[in-house]
């Protein structure tokens, strides 16, 4: 394989995993809503832009601080990161609420739908 095409075929692979963890993300969210009190998403274009906020946060905090934002990801920096992640989307997605109390449930009950749903989240 020549190395142009090497590097068409990993951007191609590149946008996949971004698409795919999106998507992942959009599931957990959904689930993670759905069973968490006080967490509420109006609709699924709301889901999807609050997945979306979400990967792009957790993709910045691994850039600058190195660390995950899954609650199983650093012990209990990673939970904490995870449900201030949870918490901040808010600001930036409209119809999509969740109290504080919410997100420390939320982050818990995400890192569990995280952990069994297979998948590289790695990019």
């Amino acid at each position: 394989m020549s190395n142009a095409e090497s590097n068409t075929n990993s951007g191609t692979s590149t946008v996949w995993q971004v698409i795919g963890r999106l998507i992942g993300a959009a599931v957990v969210l959904a689930i993670t809503a759905f069973f968490t009190p006080g967490f509420s998403i109006n609709n699924i274009w709301t889901l999807i832009i609050a997945a979306i906020v979400l990967t792009v946060i957790d993709y910045i905090i691994v850039k600058f601080t190195g660390l995950q934002a899954s609650p199983f990801g650093k012990g209990f920096v990673g939970f904490a990161l995870a449900a201030v992640t949870l918490y901040v989307t808010q600001f930036f997605v409209a119809g999509y609420t969740i109290s504080w109390m919410a997100a420390i449930i939320g982050a818990l009950i995400y890192g569990v739908i995280d952990y069994f749903i297979p998948g590289n989240q790695n990019m």
